[in-house]
């Protein structure tokens, strides 16, 4: 175990980022100090002024929670992607080694097809079935190949919390409004709360045993089933009501069943991840209290 006071990190994404905004307060908490950017304060893809950038900062961590997250433009963009989920993790893996910094980077459950119905391990085959995930698992594979020790590389997924949109937000916004809302019930995975990922990255952190982890909150749930969840969570009167894929059709194809394994992680630190239900409500009734 080791002590991250007065330990400093460098948070990409730590600005305006829905992980990287909570991750950087928690750090904090953690009596870390913490250097958070946004693509406003710098070039992700320029070597040369990032490499400047860490040189007078100095951080004992470089933690990347930069990402090219639209998963249907990727199948059109692909060089977009490609350069924020492959190019720009192996760049910050090359900086961090030639000075010795750790590496802290999120990766995604979309590496996985989804073929099975059983928590993927880290272990387990890949085989990612879009751009998206093809760009992340790109950029694994070349982090690792660099044979770097001091690198943690986190696979998460299907995220919500405070700061920013995203899904159970969208949800709550539009069952203020509607009766009725529908939503896919065939794809299956593992919602996670940012604060909590992020907590358990300190812990991971503070365990000092690098490589690659799954970390998100226990149990599955499907988009319909998380929805439902929320919107009788902050007690409004919208009917959740369950429908396939095909009803939304989509560019990039989404992994049937992407549900993680932290069995790995509870291992290496001891802790398990509450389940996401409890997480819900934490997250509902702490930064949604319009909806109680």
């Amino acid at each position: 175990m080791i002590n991250l006071e007065g330990k400093k990190a460098v948070v990409l994404g730590g600005k305006t980022g829905l992980l990287g905004q909570t991750l950087t307060s928690v750090l904090e908490k953690a009596g870390m100090t913490t250097v958070p950017l946004s693509r406003s304060d710098f070039d992700p893809l320029d070597e040369k002024s990032l490499t400047e950038l860490l040189d007078r900062v100095m951080p004992d961590y470089i933690i990347n929670t930069i990402a090219y997250t639209m998963v249907d433009q990727a199948e059109e963009d692909k060089n977009a992607a490609h350069l924020l989920n492959t190019t720009l993790p192996i760049m910050l893996a090359r900086i961090a080694k030639n000075r010795e910094i750790c590496l802290v980077h999120y990766s995604t459950d979309f590496v996985f097809d989804g073929n099975r119905d059983e928590p993927y391990g880290e272990d387990d085959q890949t085989n990612p079935k879009s751009v998206y995930g093809s760009t992340k698992l790109a950029g694994e594979k070349e982090i690792f190949k660099l044979d770097y020790e001091k690198v943690f590389i986190i696979r998460t997924a299907w995220l919500f919390g405070p700061h920013k949109t995203n899904f159970v937000h969208k949800i709550l916004n539009l069952a203020k409004e509607k009766q009725k809302l529908t939503v896919v019930h065939d794809q299956n995975g593992s919602p996670t709360y940012t604060p909590d990922l992020a907590l358990h990255t300190v812990q991971l952190l503070e365990n000092d045993t690098p490589g690659l982890y799954h970390i998100a909150n226990s149990g599955k749930a499907s988009w319909c089933e998380l929805a439902d969840e929320a919107v009788n969570c902050a007690g409004l009167d919208c009917r959740i009501e369950p429908v396939p894929s095909s009803a939304y059709p989509t560019k990039a194809q989404r992994p049937a069943y992407s549900v993680l394994s932290t069995k790995k992680f509870t291992e290496t630190t001891g802790v398990t991840p509450r389940p996401w239900v409890q997480a819900l409500r934490d997250y509902i009734y702490n930064d949604f209290k319009e909806f109680n």
